[in-house]
Formats: C-alpha cells, structure tokens, sequence
C-alpha cells in the first residue's frame, strides 16, 4: 500500500510537470494553430541559459530562474517572427509550417549539441530537502514542480479572463477569421502567445534542470509530453491540456507498480495511441 501511495504523489508530481508542458503547447497552438515542435529544443535553450548564469556567471538560482524564462520568451518570438511569420505571409499550408519547424527543431537541437557539449549540465548545490508526507516523500524540487503549476495556472486565468489582451487571445483561439475582421492585431497577439508559452515552458524546463540536469536532446520528451497531454485533454481546452497532463502523468506512475520501469516510456504512446482510437477529442473535450 505504501508503494501505490509513493507512485501515487509521484504522479501528482509528474502530471503537474505534463500539464505545465501541456499548458504552454496548448496555448501556442490553440491560439496560432502552429504546431510547434521546434518548442523542445527551445525548451532545452531555456534550461541552458539558466544553468549557464548560476554555473557560469555565479548568479543565484532566482536569478538564473530569470535568465532562462526570458531566454525562452526571446527564442519563442524569434521563432515566429523569424521562421513561421514569413510562411504565414506566403500562404503556406499547415504541413509546410509543420516541416518548417521541424527542421528548426533539429537545427537548434544540434546547436545547443555543438555550442555547449552533449554531457549532462547540473546546477551546483541544488536545493536537496527531503519531506515526509505520512508514508511518502517528496522533494523541495517536487513541491516547486506542483507550486510552479498552481501558480502559473492561476496567473493565466486571471491574464485570460480579466485583461484585454488576454481576451483578444481567448478570441483569437475560438474564431481566427473573425479576430482579424474585428480589428484585433492577430501577428502581435501570436508573437505574445509565443513569448507567453515559451516562458511558461521555461518553468519546467529551469526545474528538470535543477531536478535530473539538462542535456542537448531533453527537448524531444517535453514536446512530445505536452502534444500527448494537449491530444488526451482536448485540443483547443487549456483547462483539458492540464488534465490530460495529470492524467497522463498518473498513469505513467501507477503503471510502474505492475510494468517494469524500461516500458515506462512507452505507455504515453499507448494512452495517445487509445484516445486517437476511441475519444480522437480528447477525454476532456465535453467539459470545455
């Protein structure tokens, strides 16, 4: 019983990592209509960046925390002023948009590889509290992870819901088309949406680094989780993305209780696999 406890708040813990990665994912393409997988390698840029200002420039945590979700804000809007704002200008079809930022994503991905070195980058003296809840235990870093979520969660609630921009985003996402007729500046409002869910990605991103270190190619994973989290909670519902993050991530857990550990990545291409077969709306989509 204490072991489906422990898998339990382990999956609590990761499903509030999937849901933040879902979140941002979400928000980009929910409101653009981008897929943008080239958000892995920037993911990955965003947690180097703060590895480089606490290892490199002796800043602290806080402030290399800083460093990488502006680091991702300014890779985010690059990204669209630079590569998918041309397409789009062109008139090109999704599927050249897709290319295009898959090719970005192997470009940087290997940059990252080339600049910095494929080894694996830790922060120096990482925070290492342990509590004990009952049974369980949880980490200083894993409570972050859960907090990060609430908090973030909540901010882009009241950014969506009580501001104007944030309502032009909510308008934007449910009717493209007539966003523009109304006048709404839908080419500053996506370089918002990509500065805003890159520096939400770079959250998680700066917290793996403190967590398990960063690496060249960890942005493969954190796409691929949050596109599975958006897919399982419905496409186009912010609020399903983090559900499907959770309950991604609680499956993935409780999955190791009878599975053993060298298949756990494999059960998120089954649950992506089962929902694309018998709910392709996603599990959450009637709730929106």
């Amino acid at each position: 019983m204490d072991l489906v406890l422990q898998l339990l708040v382990n999956g609590l813990v990761n499903g509030s990592h999937y849901a933040l990665l879902g979140l941002s994912f979400g928000l980009i393409f929910g409101t653009t209509r981008i897929t943008h997988f080239a958000y892995g390698p920037l993911y990955a840029l965003s947690a180097y960046a703060c590895w480089w200002a606490v290892a490199k420039l002796g800043l602290p945590l806080i402030a290399g925390f800083a460093a990488g979700i502006a680091a991702g804000a300014a890779a985010g809007v690059l990204s669209y002023a630079l590569l998918y704002r041309p397409f789009e200008r062109a008139g090109s079809p999704p599927l050249v948009i897709l290319i295009a930022s898959l090719g970005l994503f192997i470009v940087v991905e290997n940059a990252i590889g080339i600049v910095f070195g494929t080894d694996t980058k830790v922060v120096p003296s990482p925070p290492a509290s342990l509590f004990l809840l009952g049974p369980t235990a949880v980490t200083s870093v894993q409570l972050a992870q859960v907090g990060a979520l609430a908090a973030i969660a909540l901010g882009l609630w009241l950014f969506l819901s009580r501001t104007r921009f944030g309502r032009a985003v909510r308008a934007q996402t449910d009717n493209p088309e007539m966003a523009t007729i109304v006048g709404i500046d839908t080419v500053r409002l996506s370089m918002l949406v990509f500065a805003l869910g890159s520096a939400i990605a770079a959250v998680p991103a700066c917290l793996i680094l403190v967590k398990d270190g960063a690496t060249a190619y960890m942005g493969f994973l954190a796409v691929f989780m949050g596109f599975v989290a958006v897919v399982v909670g419905g496409i186009g519902s912010l609020r399903g993305a983090v559900a499907g993050g959770y309950a991604l991530g609680l499956v993935e857990s409780l999955g190791l209780w009878k599975i053993p550990s060298e298949w756990q990545s494999t059960i998120a291409f089954v649950v992506l696999f089962l929902v694309l077969l018998f709910r392709p709306q996603g599990l959450f989509a009637g709730r929106q």
